[in-house]
C-alpha cells in the first residue's frame, strides 16, 4: 500500500499539471508495448506501433537501451521523468542527458541489479558518457516522433477533458475530494491518501511541499504512480477517466462539425481554464487571432470572460457545458 501524508500546506499546494507530460506519455507508452492485455481503447495504437517498430518481431535496435531502462514493471530510473518534462519535450530531454553523473549511477545502477539482464546494455548510461546520453537523446525522440506526436491532439484532448472535469471538483469540493477521484484504489482520508494494490509499501510525507497531479493517456492500470526518490519535486501520475477519453474523442469529433475544428479546441481549452496565450501556443496561433475566435465564442453564448488579475480567463456558460458534454 502507498500512504501519502497531506499537510494543511500540502492540500493547499495540489496543482494539475497544464499539459500532458510528454516524457511521462513516452515512458509510459513503453510500458503499453509491452503488457500482454493493454487497456482495450490502446490496443488499436500497441497493434499499429509494433507493427512499426517490431517489424521483424524485436525491439528495432535503436530502441534497446530506452527499452533496458524502462521495464514495464517494477522500478524504473526517476532521470527518464525529469521534472522540466512538464515545459515539453526539449526542456525535458535536455535535464534528462544533464542528469548528474552520481545520479546516474545510483539510479541505472538499481536498475542494473533488479534486471542483471539489463546491465551490459545500460552500463554507458550509467557511468555518465556523453556520447551514451546523446545516444539515449536521439532514441527517445526518434521514438516520440514516431509513437507519441501524431497522437498528440489525443492525447491533450482527453488529458485536457480529464483536467477540466478535475478542476470542476477542486473548485466545487475542493482538495481532499480531488484526490479522493484518482481511482478506484485510491482514497482520502485523514490527511492521508492511500492507494491500494500499490506494488509496494511505501510512506510518503510531503512536508509542505505540495504535489502535481500529471494526468496520463498511456497509464494502464488505476493505480497512480510516484517518482521513486521522495526527495524528488513531488509529483502523481494518474490515469485519465476512461470515459472521459472516449468521450473526448467523440466529442471533439462532433464539435467539429458543427462549430469548425480550430474553435473546437479553443474552446474546449478556454473551458479548461488556459489563458490565450497559453491557446495560442498550443494551438500554434497568434494570440490576436485566438483572441477573436474567443470573442465569437462569448457573443454565441458558450463561454464568459472573468479577469483574473492581469489575465483574461474564460469559464463555459451554462449552453458551453451542454455542449461539450453532448
Amino acid at each position: 500500500m502507498l500512504r501519502v501524508h497531506f499537510t494543511a500546506a500540502d492540500l493547499a499546494r495540489v496543482r494539475i499539471a497544464a499539459e500532458p507530460d510528454p516524457l511521462w506519455e513516452l515512458a509510459l507508452s513503453m510500458h503499453v508495448l509491452r503488457v500482454k492485455e493493454p487497456n482495450p481503447l490502446l490496443a488499436g495504437w500497441k497493434g499499429h506501433m509494433l507493427r512499426r517498430l517490431h517489424p521483424a518481431g524485436a525491439p528495432a535496435r535503436q530502441l534497446a537501451v530506452p527499452f533496458a531502462l524502462n521495464p514495464p514493471l517494477g522500478y524504473f530510473p526517476d532521470f527518464l521523468t525529469p521534472y522540466d518534462g512538464l515545459q515539453g519535450l526539449d526542456a525535458g530531454l535536455a535535464a534528462l542527458v544533464s542528469t548528474p553523473a552520481m545520479r546516474l549511477r545510483a539510479e541505472v545502477g538499481k536498475l542494473a541489479d533488479r534486471n542483471p539482464a539489463a546491465a551490459p546494455l545500460v552500463d554507458d548510461v550509467r557511468t555518465g558518457r556523453a556520447p551514451a546520453l546523446r545516444a539515449l537523446e536521439t532514441s527517445l525522440r526518434s521514438y516520440h516522433a514516431t509513437a507519441v506526436a501524431p497522437y498528440w491532439d489525443r492525447i491533450t484532448s482527453a488529458c485536457t477533458a480529464d483536467r477540466a472535469m478535475r478542476i470542476d471538483l477542486l473548485a466545487s469540493a475542493g482538495a481532499q475530494a480531488l484526490l479522493d477521484s484518482l481511482g478506484p484504489r485510491s482514497s482520502f482520508r485523514g490527511g492521508v491518501l492511500e492507494v491500494t494494490h500499490f506494488r509496494r509499501t511505501q510512506e510518503v510525507h510531503l512536508d509542505g511541499r505540495g504535489l502535481m497531479l500529471i494526468p496520463s493517456y498511456f497509464k494502464e492500470d488505476d493505480t497512480v504512480m510516484l517518482l521513486a526518490d521522495v526527495d524528488l519535486p513531488p509529483v502523481l501520475i494518474y490515469p485519465i477517466d476512461r470515459d472521459i477519453r472516449v468521450r473526448a474523442e467523440a466529442r471533439k469529433q462532433s464539435l467539429s462539425a458543427l462549430i469548425g475544428k480550430q474553435r473546437a479546441e479553443i474552446l474546449e481549452l478556454a473551458g479548461g481554464g488556459f489563458t490565450v496565450s497559453d491557446i495560442a501556443r498550443r494551438l500554434d496561433l497568434t494570440p490576436s487571432g485566438v483572441s477573436r475566435h474567443l470573442a465569437v465564442l462569448r457573443d454565441a453564448g458558450l463561454l464568459t470572460g472573468v479577469r483574473d488579475r492581469n489575465a483574461l480567463r474564460h469559464v463555459l456558460s451554462p449552453l458551453g457545458t451542454a455542449l461539450l458534454q453532448a
